[in-house]
C-alpha cells in the first residue's frame, strides 16, 4: 500500500491530448529533484501516482514528449483513450520520496517534501504532524494537524535548526506566540 507521507507531489494532470489516451502533465520544479527523472526510460521508478477514491494509483509511463520545460504530454500504460485520460484530469502527481536526490545544502527540495514529518518545536515540543503545505498565500505554511485541529505555521529555512530524514522529524524554533 502506498501512504501519502512516502510521496512527494510533482505536477498535475491537464487534460486529455488526442484520442489515443495521452494526457498534458504540468510538473514542478520539483523534479529536478529526483534523482532520475521519472519520464527517461532508464528511470529507477518508471511511475507516476495518482489519488484515485482516496487511493493512491501508480500509473507506468509508455512514452511522452515535452513541450516546454514544466509541461510533456504523457501516455500510461492501460490508458488507451481520451477518455480514460478524461478521468485524471486536474489530478495531482505525486512520486515516491526515497527517489528524490540526497545532496549536501540540497536546495531542490520543496516544501512537499515533509508532509508526513513530524513538527518539534525546540522549546514546545511536538506540534503535530504535517499533513499538507499551503502555498496559496504570500508565506507558505505547513499544515500541521494536532489531534482534531490543524495548525498552521510558516514555512520558513530560518525556524528550520534540524532535519531528521530517518525518523521524519523537523525541527525548528518557532518565535513566541506563535503556537
Amino acid at each position: 500500500m502506498i501512504n501519502r507521507e512516502d510521496l512527494v507531489k510533482i505536477g498535475q494532470f491537464k487534460k486529455p491530448h488526442g484520442t489515443k489516451g495521452e494526457i498534458t502533465f504540468s510538473f514542478t520544479d520539483v523534479i529536478a529533484g529526483l534523482t532520475r527523472n521519472p519520464l527517461e526510460e532508464d528511470s529507477e521508478c518508471p511511475f507516476l501516482i495518482c489519488e484515485i477514491d482516496g487511493i493512491f494509483v501508480p500509473f507506468r509511463i509508455k512514452n511522452h514528449r515535452f513541450i516546454s520545460d514544466s509541461t510533456a504530454y504523457i501516455q500510461l500504460k492501460n490508458i488507451d483513450s481520451d477518455r480514460q485520460a478524461r478521468m485524471l484530469t486536474h489530478k495531482d502527481v505525486f512520486y515516491p520520496k526515497k527517489y528524490i536526490r540526497e545532496e549536501s545544502g540540497n536546495d531542490s527540495l520543496t516544501w512537499d517534501y515533509f508532509i508526513g514529518f513530524t513538527l518539534i518545536d525546540k522549546q514546545y515540543g511536538e506540534i503535530g504532524r504535517i499533513v499538507d503545505v499551503n502555498e496559496t498565500t504570500i508565506n507558505t505554511l505547513f499544515i500541521v494537524e494536532k489531534g482534531n485541529e490543524e495548525i498552521l505555521i510558516p514555512a520558513a529555512e530560518e525556524f528550520i535548526i534540524h532535519v531528521d530524514e530517518n525518523q521524519e522529524e523537523l525541527i525548528v524554533t518557532l518565535p513566541e506566540g506563535l503556537v
